[in-house]
């Protein structure tokens, strides 16, 4: 980029944000990926040059003024940066030990936020569209992300209201998928006080690349139905259906997963009669006590568990997870374990792809490629 005059030096402006932003956005996952106690000092040493590149770049991008045509893409721009600016000071900025796990929940959150704000500039801005899919793709970014989409409808929607609100849910579905075209579907249940337009952002560059439609939900109440009446099941009984309304769903390839107390209902829900799911992938869970006397284990035979858990789990001890592999695989369940020697109590983004591969080899990158 070069050039004279204010719409040049708002290229150059733009040139110089969207490598800090990227940069810094990736720097952060790992920082997700990484979170255990002993290493957050650590961690907010190596995310430090990350949050001044990045808040450098901005500034100076703040200096330029866009042309009229640019101001929706500017502004979104800005927003997605400043985001991402505030994820890195959050976690980055010392604060009183407190304050600390709430701040670090603050910082996922603008993270997320920065993600949401992003997404949408990518046809504008072709690196934003090469980030948001998985590197072994990124050749064929014109077949994944076609313009006009394959459907109509494709891309983003939210169901259920704002981000205060409990109950509804976010869908994402690949632009690359025809109408009437079926695809597998990935059900992803966030953790405990999480969100469901949060959580998606763990899986959309694998379901964008593999052409999965994704359905990230929202608990009705402050986490999932694990002590109570169960008030999600029949809600997510009912999503998915509704997915299979208006979209295309493989009704063989209906993955259910999620973190944490995700996790744990993951294998609450998914094991229960009359549930749409035809494969499990609780990651960092327990099996809740109450599978055992609703009748869950001995329905667990035959059924596809992919079972992820770290070895440094600091919240569920991975004894816990080996208990439950040894009780589904006595109870006759297919169970595939996964111990991750770094792991704490975080998601493992990089299992995505192996788990989709569990679902159905068909999803591995070479065969899921748009024709």
């Amino acid at each position: 980029m070069g050039g004279d005059g204010p719409g040049a030096q708002f290229l150059d402006a733009v040139g110089g944000l969207g490598p800090p932003l990227l940069g810094a956005l990736d720097a952060f996952a790992q920082v997700g990926r990484l979170l255990h106690p002993p290493r957050i000092p650590a961690l907010r040493a190596a995310a430090a040059p990350f949050r001044e590149r990045l808040e450098e770049a901005l500034a100076a991008y703040r200096g330029a003024t866009p042309p009229p045509e640019a101001a929706d893409l500017a502004r979104e721009l800005e927003r997605a940066a400043a985001h991402a600016a505030r994820a890195l000071a959050l976690f980055c900025d010392s604060a009183p030990p407190s304050e600390g796990i709430a701040r670090v929940l603050a910082a996922l959150r603008e993270q997320c936020l920065a993600l949401e704000a992003l997404y949408p500039l990518r046809r504008a801005l072709p690196p934003v569209s090469l980030f948001f899919l998985e590197p072994g793709c990124r050749d064929r970014v014109d077949r994944l992300d076609p313009d006009p989409p394959a459907q109509e409808g494709a891309g983003l929607h939210r169901a259920g209201g704002g981000r205060d609100e409990r109950g509804g849910f976010t869908l994402y579905v690949p632009e690359s998928v025809a109408a009437g075209e079926a695809r597998p579907l990935v059900v992803a249940l966030h953790g405990g006080s999480g969100h469901g337009a949060d959580f998606l952002w763990t899986w959309l560059r694998e379901a964008r690349s593999r052409r999965c439609l994704l359905l990230a939900p929202t608990a009705r109440g402050g986490t999932w139905s694990l002590g109570g009446p169960d008030v999600d099941a029949g809600a997510l009984r009912a999503m998915v259906e509704l997915v299979d309304e208006r979209f295309a769903v493989d009704r063989e390839r209906v993955l259910l997963t999620g973190l944490s107390d995700g996790a744990t209902y993951t294998l609450l829900c998914g094991l229960q009669e009359g549930m749409p799911f035809t494969a499990l992938a609780p990651v960092s869970g327990v099996l809740h006590p109450a599978n055992f006397a609703n009748g869950n284990v001995g329905r667990a035979r035959g059924r596809r568990i992919y079972l992820v858990h770290g070895a440094l789990d600091w919240m569920f001890p991975v004894a816990l997870a080996r208990m439950a592999r040894d009780e589904l695989a006595k109870a006759g369940a297919e169970v595939a374990y996964r111990e991750i020697e770094d792991l704490s109590h975080t998601y493992p983004r990089e299992e995505n792809a192996a788990i989709l591969e569990w679902l159905d080899p068909g999803l591995r990158l070479s065969a899921a490629a748009p024709a």
